[in-house]
């Protein structure tokens, strides 16, 4: 892949939320590691801010307690420690935010990046507050966690707000998925093998299914997630972006304008889906107590503590409708407390259009099968038909194989990353490649938007499914009205 990297890293990153659980568990860590790996610009410094009233030594003894899973490597410490400085600062707090900005002037030697590892809502008084304080302007940009806002109107107020102080070209939006191996893959895969591209069209696809399974609840989310649902937390951002990436046309070259123009013709080539289609074309549930791993859990209006019609599960059949995928259903699957972990992506290939073979052998035939697991395990399977092995004295059989590629083995000797070292590093650099713009955010809202507003006018509410298991059985119906059926 060919990265166009800028002439001027970030001197300075200024993380807001430094004493959050993110910045703990992902953020920290991340930076920790890039740090060992001598990736770190020379002579960046890391300035940490949030309402909790820390000193540098807070900060510090902070940091090092969020690296007890780390490698234990005393140089990369060190050397992460120097970098390290601490503000205290609340966004509604003028003099805090006036001491914050001295701190950044001070600190700075060139490009500042800014972190907004906060709540959404505070994203936009947050960029006011440095503007206010004159320290944005040329040579600063802004990452942004995800999600931005609730539906479009609220996206578009918070993108708004942050537009009135820094350009779109210095705004990166962040969905971690983006930043995960398994995806990087699955860019590499698309447009670095010849094979593939005559064959990624609805003349060879029959049809694509990404799914993404989770097996805990809301792990103490539960008033966020309440307020979300699984329509909002996981499909509108995470999932859209890998239905894009598949569905794309290939970019003239590897670089933001042209990644993010491609994938936003994706988007707006969706089919909406609204009031007349929602009950045809998606499946919405909410797990009850039931076993996990063999372990007994709490249904979900017993985690949140209180009634609730917020789903946890969601199966949508989605169209892209364009030349390359018409008539080619992609099949969108989420949910919480299933029987096992795991995202991937199914590309199944239209069956052969004749078989030469008679007999046993003809009912053996199956489709071809392209699986790209994102998690637990990165890998890539082929699945092809083979002869089964014999003499074929009562006829020839056929076999379904797999050619399997576990990268975890193929590649034992590389360290897997995070997704933020990636991200972290691009933004750093200036590569907005792997970020979202704000025309894909409010394609995308606009989307899910209609799909929301359609469960709502037609009463549709979650159906329930046992925690455990993969979602009401009423998701098992969806594809199979087309004669298909979910990847298990």
């Amino acid at each position: 892949m060919i990265f166009v990297t800028p002439s001027r890293p970030a001197s300075l990153l200024t993380l807001f939320g430094a004493t959050g659980d993110l910045a703990r568990r992902m953020l920290l860590p991340s930076l920790y590691d890039l740090e060992a790996d001598g990736l770190l610009p020379a002579g960046m410094r890391i300035l940490g801010t949030a309402r909790s009233e820390l000193d540098r030594e807070g900060f510090i003894n902070l940091v090092t307690a969020s690296l007890k899973d780390a490698r234990n490597d005393d140089a990369a410490l060190h050397g992460l420690i120097e970098r390290l400085d601490y503000r205290a600062a609340g966004i509604d707090d003028a003099a805090s935010m006036q001491a914050l900005a001295e701190a950044v002037t001070a600190l700075r030697s060139g490009d500042v990046l800014y972190h907004l590892s906060t709540a959404p809502k505070f994203y936009g008084a947050a960029c006011q507050a440095l503007a206010a304080h004159g320290v944005n302007g040329e040579g600063t940009r802004v990452m942004l966690e995800k999600p931005i806002g609730s539906d479009l109107a609220s996206s578009n107020a918070i993108n708004d707000a942050v537009a009135g102080v820094f350009d779109e070209d210095c705004i990166y939006r962040v969905d971690h998925y983006l930043g995960k191996e398994g995806v990087q893959n699955l860019i590499a895969l698309r447009f670095g093998n010849s094979m593939f591209e005559p064959l990624w069209n609805a003349r060879h696809i029959e049809q694509v299914q990404i799914t993404v399974g989770e097996t805990v609840g809301v792990e103490g989310r539960g008033d966020y997630y309440d307020e979300s649902g699984a329509l909002r937390d996981m499909i509108q951002n995470h999932m859209l972006q890998l239905l894009c990436l598949v569905a794309m046309e290939p970019p003239a070259r590897f670089d933001p304008a042209a990644v993010r123009n491609e994938k936003i013709k994706v988007l707006r080539s969706l089919r909406p889906i609204g009031r007349d289609e929602v009950a045809a074309e998606s499946v919405i549930g909410q797990y009850s107590a039931g076993a996990v791993g063999g372990v007994a859990v709490p249904g979900y209006v017993e985690e949140v503590g209180r009634p609730s019609g917020t789903e946890t599960f969601v199966a949508l059949r989605a169209h892209v409708d364009n030349w390359r995928w018409s008539g080619v259903p992609f099949y969108l699957r989420t949910g919480k407390r299933m029987p096992a972990r795991s995202t991937e992506i199914y590309i199944q290939f239209r069956k052969v259009p004749y078989s030469i073979f008679g007999g046993a052998a003809a009912a053996d035939m199956q489709p071809n099968g392209l699986l790209i697991r994102l998690q637990p395990e990165e890998r890539i399977g082929l699945t092809l038909m083979s002869k089964t092995p014999g003499l074929d004295r009562n006829g020839l059989r056929l076999s379904q194989v797999v050619l399997d590629l576990d990268f975890h083995q193929e590649f034992a000797s590389t360290r897997k990353r995070v997704a933020y070292e990636r991200l972290y590093l691009d933004a750093i650099e200036g590569n907005g490649t792997l970020f979202v713009r704000r025309d894909e955010t409010e394609a995308a809202w606009a989307w899910i938007d209609a799909i929301a507003a359609g469960w709502r006018a037609t009463g549709m509410t979650p159906r329930p499914y046992q925690a455990g298991t993969c979602g009401p059985a009423a998701a098992v119906t969806l594809p199979d009205r087309r004669g298909h059926a979910w990847r298990e």
